[in-house]
């Protein structure tokens, strides 16, 4: 819906440069980038009418790893294409980024990979709501004043002596 938003815009406001910077973007030499964002965002995720393909668990990963490719091609696609055709024609050409861009890039992923492997160790692996189901099932043999405990830990620096 908001592709054919953006497409409905760009023809109804007959500006010349907004409908110029849409054919550029599906006609022009990024015309790749925008095929491949619009088969992974609108084409791909087509499959989940069938009922059977929206209830098995792989499709599903597939399926959210084209649409998280989808939408790097979307960012690719506003991106590339600003930079490509700008309001001068002598600019024009085709966009490469240069080794800050690389490297900006390459320390973002770093960056990513980072903190998702410190949440990863922080964060707990079991559900609150799962240990508590089991804690309220399991009586007062892990809970109350009568609770059984088969490993006492003296506190930290409470040793008397």
């Amino acid at each position: 819906m908001a592709y054919l938003t953006e497409l409905f815009i760009a023809w109804y406001s007959g500006y010349l440069y907004e409908q110029y910077a849409f054919y550029n973007r599906v006609l022009g030499p990024y015309w790749w980038s925008y095929v491949g964002m619009m088969s992974c965002n609108v084409l791909s995720p087509q499959i989940f009418w069938v009922k059977r393909f929206r209830r098995n668990i792989m499709i599903t990963f597939v399926m959210s790893i084209f649409v998280n490719i989808g939408m790097w091609f979307e960012r690719f696609v506003i991106i590339a294409t600003t930079l490509a055709r700008d309001y001068i024609p002598s600019s024009w050409s085709y966009y490469v980024p240069t080794w800050v861009e690389i490297g900006i890039f390459i320390g973002t992923l770093g960056l990513f990979f980072t903190l998702y492997l410190i949440f990863a160790r922080v964060a707990p692996v079991v559900a609150v709501a799962e240990v508590k189901s089991i804690l309220k099932s399991a009586g007062d043999q892990y809970t109350g004043p009568n609770a059984t405990h088969k490993h006492e830990h003296a506190a930290v620096g409470t040793h008397s002596h």
